[in-house]
């Protein structure tokens, strides 16, 4: 049962001191949801799982990011010009806190093996975990619908009337990606996140039932989206990174069946994985043991290969879009370079393992804008109207990479030419 009185008598539940927002204020209800198991294993999930190896302060977690995401939700549901009740409010600063407790081990890094063998994603397991575990009762025992909030956390409640609820928590400029692009930028200390999240929230209005951004802010919708692009090609695309990402998808695909890492028949179960006790497991299992002991002494795979694909290259859609032509196209470069095919293995910013990959794919109308015509109607308009940045920015976003190990270099490096084509210098920046 869902009703309006819980929460306008919600106590407080104190302060979370957060080195983004400062003080967070939350209820009792939300502390109440904190304390569950989902949420407090979060803090056993790191954000960034594999950057640490290149920016060393990047192991902020999950559950550090669920509480800033709450938080800018409770921010921009109080300043939208429309009539949202406090429940409502309320609603959106759950689903916010509630939108990762579905990750996996070492986070987008076990997308691969969850999309391959059971067909899903993190966000599909968000309602299961939702209504599953001992959240569904802390929601119903203070007045909401579990059901409802497991659906808003992943930005599918599809209320028609209200599309704008799912794009708070999922859309082209949501508080998900309002949140870890100023978090991410901190923790690595690339410095990109310097962006004016509050001018963001300030500025948005609901046009014909959907979230839009005020064209006056154009230049901090730039600003922001810049700062997407940036951390995508330094932080969640960086070369070192994605190595030591790809080798712990080789590990979890090499050790999957002795770990049964796949085998969990209820939330108990899923719930027992995270980054400690997989990482122990799979430095321990003998299928996995080399990639992890290459890993802790920092042997990484190297990137022999790097080249912007253009759209109007005949390689560029399938090669991003399809497993079975880049394998093909590492068992050619295998065969030129007199390597096992297993030691080849061609990387693009649309593989799920790679954090936030959709940004590789934004379109202008994922960005909704507004002006004001003569009449003083609010207006929807393409974005490219007023900025022509996002089409700048996708073309540099068709990186396609090859990797290999260190003894291998040289000859991958001449065969991926030979078949890719020309490519940027790979040896003067890669790890």
């Amino acid at each position: 049962m869902e009703t309006e009185q819980g929460n306008l008598t919600d106590k407080s539940g104190g302060f979370i001191k957060d080195p983004i927002h400062g003080y967070v204020r939350i209820s009792q209800t939300e502390r109440s949801v904190i304390d569950t198991e989902p949420l407090q294993r979060l803090r056993r999930i790191r954000q960034l799982a594999g950057s640490e190896f290149v920016y060393p302060a990047a192991n902020h977690t999950r559950f550090e990011h669920a509480i800033g995401a709450m938080h800018l939700a409770g921010a921009l549901s109080e300043t939208l010009p429309i009539d949202l009740s406090q429940h409502q409010q309320r609603q959106l600063r759950l689903a916010a806190l509630l939108h990762d407790i579905g990750h996996g081990p070492f986070s987008h890094v076990f997308e691969p093996l969850m999309a391959k063998y059971l067909g899903k994603n993190h966000e599909d397991l968000v309602p299961w975990l939702v209504n599953q575990t001992e959240i569904a009762g802390t929601l119903e025992a203070e007045g909401f619908n579990a059901k409802t909030l497991g659906r808003l956390a992943i930005g599918k409640l599809r209320d028609k009337k209200r599309p704008y609820l799912d794009q708070i928590i999922s859309g082209g400029v949501d508080v998900d990606k309002m949140d870890y692009i100023v978090r991410d930028s901190f923790h690595t200390g690339a410095g990109y996140g310097s962006i004016d999240v509050h001018r963001l929230l300030y500025t948005m209005d609901i046009i014909d039932g959907n979230l839009s951004v005020d064209g006056t802010a154009v230049a901090t919708l730039e600003s922001f989206l810049l700062a997407r692009f940036e951390s995508f090609r330094t932080i969640y695309f960086h070369r070192a990174s994605r190595a030591v990402q790809i080798m712990i998808v080789k590990a979890l695909e090499a050790a999957r069946n002795e770990l049964h890492l796949l085998d969990f028949d209820g939330p108990e179960d899923y719930l027992k994985l995270d980054d400690y006790k997989v990482w122990t497991e799979l430095k321990e299992c003998k299928k996995s043991k080399k990639i992890m002991n290459d890993l802790e002494a920092r042997r990484l795979l190297k990137c022999a290969y790097e080249r912007t694909l253009f759209s109007s290259e005949a390689l560029a859609s399938n090669v991003f879009s399809s497993a079975d032509v880049r394998a093909d196209i590492e068992r050619q470069i295998a065969r030129k370079a007199r390597i096992a095919e297993e030691d080849v293995i061609i990387d693009v910013p649309t593989l799920p393992s790679v954090p936030y990959q959709q940004t590789a794919d934004m379109q202008p109308m994922d960005v909704p804008v507004f002006k004001r015509v003569p009449s003083g109607k609010k207006q929807i308009i393409p974005l490219a109207e007023v900025s022509r940045i996002v089409g700048v920015i996708q073309t540099f976003m068709k990186l396609v990479r090859v990797y290999t190990g260190e003894a291998n270099r040289s000859r991958v490096e001449l065969a991926a030419h030979q078949i890719l084509g020309d490519a940027q210098s790979s040896r003067k920046t890669s790890p």
